[in-house]
């Protein structure tokens, strides 16, 4: 009986997020090898998200592109910004380069957000449009949740955030902040 119940929490566990699955792991076993830098983690999360977009996501298209929000070069239809104008359309710089042609000392915090620290800005936000403001994927108040799965350390202070209908971003930096929690 108890292996079979071990079994299937490892079943259950080998689909969730990787510090989930950490977490249950060395909850039952002994031994289990520590989890890699955030930074790692983050770099591995863009990585794999390229090569498997998540479900849900607002894909970013052409002229019938939802008009929550639009990149500005993108909206003047100044492409050459950003891509070569020849017929390859290919991008002038890597992603991870791209972005911080234009947005030149956008960090300003001691402690800087997982995707911003390796460059992947393509980890919240689309390139051309968005059904959302900022060029999100998501809402405001789902986007945090594509990679924070994980229970709230702070609970008791996140108790009422339903009810009192806050946003991560209400009181954490998305980007950076003067402390390991962004709280503004």
């Amino acid at each position: 009986m108890k292996v079979a119940l071990i079994c299937i929490a490892l079943l259950l566990v080998s689909g969730c997020d990787q510090v989930t699955r950490h977490k249950a792991l060395s909850t039952l076993f002994d031994g289990v090898p520590k989890l890699p830098p955030v930074d790692q983690i983050c770099a591995d999360y863009a990585v794999e998200s390229k090569a498997m977009p998540a479900a849900g996501m607002v894909a970013s298209g052409g002229d019938d592109a939802p008009k929550g929000s639009s990149h500005e070069p993108y909206g003047e239809k100044d492409c050459g910004g950003c891509h070569e104008t020849g017929a390859s359309n290919a991008l002038l710089l890597p992603p991870d380069q791209l972005c911080f042609k234009c947005h030149v000392g956008f960090i300003e915090g001691p402690n800087v957000h997982g995707p911003v620290a390796v460059h992947d800005c393509l980890a919240c936000h689309l390139p051309h449009q968005s059904q959302y403001l900022s060029l999100l994927k998501k809402s405001r108040s789902d986007i945090c949740s594509i990679c924070h799965k994980e229970e709230r350390l702070a609970a008791a202070l996140h108790q009422r955030v339903d009810e009192k209908e806050l946003l991560c971003v209400d009181c954490h930096g998305a980007h950076f902040g003067k402390n390991q929690y962004f709280l503004k």
